[in-house]
């Protein structure tokens, strides 16, 4: 029988024959090491619409509120993240970070919305 080694830590692996790794740590520590690049950009882009809705939602109290876009912007607001673009039938565009919504408007404002189910 071939002793196998842990491709993590390198000590000796025991138990059944097709084990791969001495321990869940182990184990875990290299799917970690392995998904780093693609984690961080998940991580990175859920950071961003959390932030995104967070403004929204804090900026939207009423369910419906015209806001200066620079306020937006001046708070942190990303308008390259959303969730969800929707196009309505009178042509309005509207993108959606979760629930909350914007429009642009003329003249540098926003429309944030609240899309009800």
């Amino acid at each position: 029988m071939e002793t196998q080694n842990c491709p993590e830590c390198g000590d000796k692996i025991i138990g059944r024959s097709d084990k791969k790794f001495c321990s869940d740590a182990c184990r875990n520590a290299f799917n970690n090491k392995q998904n780093k690049n693609s984690t961080n950009n998940m991580r990175n882009v859920n950071n961003r619409l959390r932030k995104n809705y967070r403004i929204l939602s804090e900026n939207n109290f009423e369910g419906k509120t015209k806001i200066n876009r620079l306020k937006l912007q001046n708070a942190g607001f990303d308008f390259d993240y959303m969730t969800q673009i929707v196009t309505y039938k009178n042509g309005s565009q509207y993108f959606f970070v979760y629930d909350q919504g914007y429009k642009i408007l003329d003249g540098d404002w926003v429309l944030i919305v609240k899309k009800t189910d």
